[in-house]
């Protein structure tokens, strides 16, 4: 069986132990502040509805919440001043509301980091891979976690074109002296295990804890479909790197182009990716779908041996 991933802790809090010890893979529940993101159920611009469905994520097992201010992927314009409005007084409620959920921001610029970890943010989700340098000096600074991801050089709010990366070559030696040959696909995994160590690497010196420090694959940045799905046959490379791994995978585009599907059809491809990947030691989930995911999860915990069953009667009585 693949090891375990690494542990999470945020704030010196491990995430993802229950009080029996029993491990189970944390959910990241989605809370987009923005007008455009490419699923439309996750778009709150209303602070009422905004606020309610982070009560409902962490009752449906959530144990992080990720709030985003500008989409991803190509858009209208949005500043620094239009971001930190839309974020920071809705983390600032939340944290008021709920203080047992963490808060995690969807930023890469360290402005606006600066500003969410003032209101409470425990975690800066910097998803394009350190544009900001200053954004994990942030977050060593304040001593809360940071995502440190991987765009293949790709700069914020751009969609991959004609990506590549080099073809894999063997090792010292390769298959003449008995070393197996390498997929030649993995030029993509060396490239992101390469970027990820480093930006983690940097982390640590600024000043995060090593289990604070996540590291994420980012499906769908600067990648297509063939190399996210190469990605997530490798997940046990990114968690040899020793520091918990984020999987973004929630009815992402190199789903919806395996499958063939919309984005509203896309949840039973993303439970079988995330299922994959916690088996193959992702320890983090950032989803749309809290309940559906929080289930998955907890079944391959129980199949993995690291959680009991919730309840177990069968052939008892």
């Amino acid at each position: 069986m693949p090891p375990a991933g690494a542990p999470l802790v945020l704030r010196g809090r491990e995430v993802g132990r229950d009080d029996d010890g029993a491990v189970r893979p944390v959910v990241m529940a989605i809370v987009n502040r923005t007008t455009d993101s490419f699923y439309a159920p996750a778009r709150y611009t209303d602070d009422a509805a905004a606020l309610a469905a982070a009560h409902r994520a962490q009752e449906d097992g959530a144990a992080v919440l990720d709030v985003g201010g500008v989409r991803a992927g190509v858009g209208p314009e949005v500043g620094v001043a239009e971001e930190i409005d839309r974020v920071v007084p809705f983390v600032a409620r939340v944290r008021a509301e709920l203080p047992d959920l963490l808060i995690s921001v969807d930023t890469w610029r360290a402005d606006v980091a600066r500003a969410a970890v003032e209101a409470g943010a425990d975690l800066l989700n910097d998803t394009w891979a350190g544009h900001d340098p200053q954004l994990v000096e942030v977050a060593g600074r304040a001593g809360v976690g940071v995502v440190c991801s991987h765009t293949g050089g790709a700069v914020p709010r751009t969609d991959p074109w004609r990506v590549e990366y080099p073809t894999a070559t063997d090792g010292p030696g390769g298959p003449e002296d008995g070393t197996a040959a390498r997929d030649p696909r993995d030029g993509v995994t060396d490239d992101v295990v390469g970027t990820l160590r480093r930006a983690a690497a940097r982390a640590v010196a600024c000043g995060v804890p090593p289990s604070s420090v996540l590291v994420d694959p980012t499906h769908d940045f600067g990648k297509n479909t063939w190399h996210s799905l190469h990605l997530l046959r490798r997940t046990e490379e990114l968690a040899r790197l020793g520091h918990p791994v984020l999987m973004a995978l929630s009815r992402k585009d190199f789903v919806g182009e395996t499958l063939g599907l919309a984005p509203d059809d896309r949840l039973p491809g993303t439970l079988a990716a995330t299922a994959l990947a916690a088996w193959h030691g992702a320890r983090v989930f950032r989803t749309h779908d809290v309940a559906a995911s929080r289930q998955a999860l907890d079944m391959v915990a129980a199949v993995r041996d690291e959680a009991p069953p919730r309840a177990a009667t069968r052939g008892m009585a």
